[in-house]
């Protein structure tokens, strides 16, 4: 149940039509992994627990460097040097004391993914790297767990939603990742956010869309991104929406499966 305080305190949200009493029990007693405390992660480590989501985990073993806080808006000066981790839950308590927050001050990999994935009811991807993204969507689609996952470019960024253990109405199974990137690009062909830059803003609308996603999927209205990309060109201020399918060779769970465990990762 609400307390009296987080009925005040969510007052805004319990008012909309959509949200209500229930929706704003259901935030509460859900759990969710945000895998990087980095650009994108950190408006959503903010929102979320705003929104009164119950239980929230990160997953960084980065330190805060000066260069992060451009767009790195959960973590501050003083902070320089920090894990981010311990400073983004300094900032969630501060926030909301409501919020049962787990810093998980640790590489994601192969051995820790299953453990740490299947603990939570939903897990966001802010990760900043080809090789974490592709272990963080076979490990949520082998847990079972939905997976909301955002990039950013240097003046674009993309968003959607995979619920690729799942079937759609046509008793199909949903995309998965692979399904959309079927293989991660040739080492050194993309260049890295501190070769090419970024806009900062963009990883805060980025970020916060993310937090969006999440909580419409916890209280469950409007139409979800399971199947489609959300395309932002920030330099334009364009937004465009693609539908992609399931391909029948994904390795996920296509025709032929042949990923069934975490053992091609590292």
């Amino acid at each position: 149940m609400l307390s009296a305080d987080e009925l005040e305190r969510y007052a805004r949200h319990i008012v909309l039509r959509e949200v209500g009493g229930p929706g704003q029990q259901a935030l509460k007693e859900a759990s969710v992994l945000v895998v990087g405390a980095g650009g994108l992660g950190a408006p959503a480590l903010m929102y979320l627990p705003a929104a009164g989501v119950g239980e929230l985990g990160v997953v960084d073993d980065d330190v805060v460097s000066l260069s992060n806080l451009q767009r790195q808006i959960i973590h501050a000066t003083p902070d320089i040097g920090r894990r981010k981790a311990d400073t983004a839950a300094e900032r969630i308590y501060a926030l909301n004391p409501h919020v049962r927050f787990a810093a998980h001050a640790t590489r994601l990999n192969a051995e820790n993914a299953m453990e740490l994935i299947g603990s939570y009811d939903i897990v966001l991807d802010g990760s900043d790297n080809f090789e974490t993204r592709y272990l963080v969507s076979d490990a949520c689609f082998l847990a079972g767990r939905p997976l909301i996952t955002a990039s950013l470019g240097t003046f674009d960024g993309s968003l959607t939603t995979i619920r690729a253990h799942e079937r759609n109405a046509q008793g199909e199974f949903n995309p998965t990742y692979r399904c959309l990137f079927p293989e991660p690009p040739p080492p050194g062909s993309i260049p890295t956010c501190a070769e090419a830059g970024i806009l900062g803003a963009l990883a805060g609308v980025l970020g916060s869309m993310m937090a969006l996603e999440a909580i419409r999927e916890v209280v469950g209205f409007g139409a979800g991104l399971v199947g489609k990309l959300l395309m932002i060109d920030a330099r334009n201020m364009r937004f465009e929406t693609l539908s992609y399918n399931r391909d029948p060779l994904n390795p996920l769970n296509g025709d032929v499966l042949t990923i069934m465990d975490l053992s091609g990762h590292k």
